[in-house]
């Protein structure tokens, strides 16, 4: 179990990354999948990450200090955040660019809504990542907000 987790810095641009002191684990999903829920849930803490209904909240690569061990990366969410087209176009390229920086990106973790179907967007996060030779694991967030019998179904 995590001891300590603590907010380090938000990241707008690639020239402001942290040093690489540490390994890295970075989150990255739709927006308003509940990566920042997921957060505060792995380290108890409820307002370490920023939790907003409103998809497209998190603006920025965010990154947090586990234990004084690793950075765990919370990264701009994709799909239907109401932003413009160039705002969506910096977020782009500030996640591909983090993602392809020679940093000590030790996992990924690619966050689902266990409610949706994937849809062309999630394929191509898969198969970009697929591209990117990490290693990635993927999380389905929101069971909590299935039905009994809904959980029976997506097992």
């Amino acid at each position: 179990m995590f001891k300590r987790a603590e907010f380090i810095k938000s990241v707008f641009d690639l020239k402001d990354l942290p040093p690489p002191k540490y390994p890295e684990i970075a989150l990255i999903g739709r927006s308003n999948v509940g990566k920042s829920s997921l957060i505060n849930a792995l380290f108890n803490q409820k307002n370490l990450a920023k939790v907003s209904s409103t998809p497209g909240f998190t603006k920025a690569l965010n990154f947090f200090l586990v234990d004084r061990k690793f950075y765990l990366v919370d990264l701009p969410g994709y799909g239907y955040a109401k932003v413009s087209k160039e705002m969506r176009l910096r977020w782009k390229e500030l996640i591909e660019g983090y993602l392809k920086s020679i940093r000590d990106l030790r996992l990924l973790i690619l966050i689902f809504d266990i409610r949706r179907k994937p849809d062309e967007l999630d394929v191509s996060l898969i198969k970009f990542v697929r591209g990117l030779k990490k290693q990635y694991h993927v999380v389905l967030n929101k069971i909590d907000l299935l039905e009994k019998h809904e959980i029976k179904k997506k097992s």
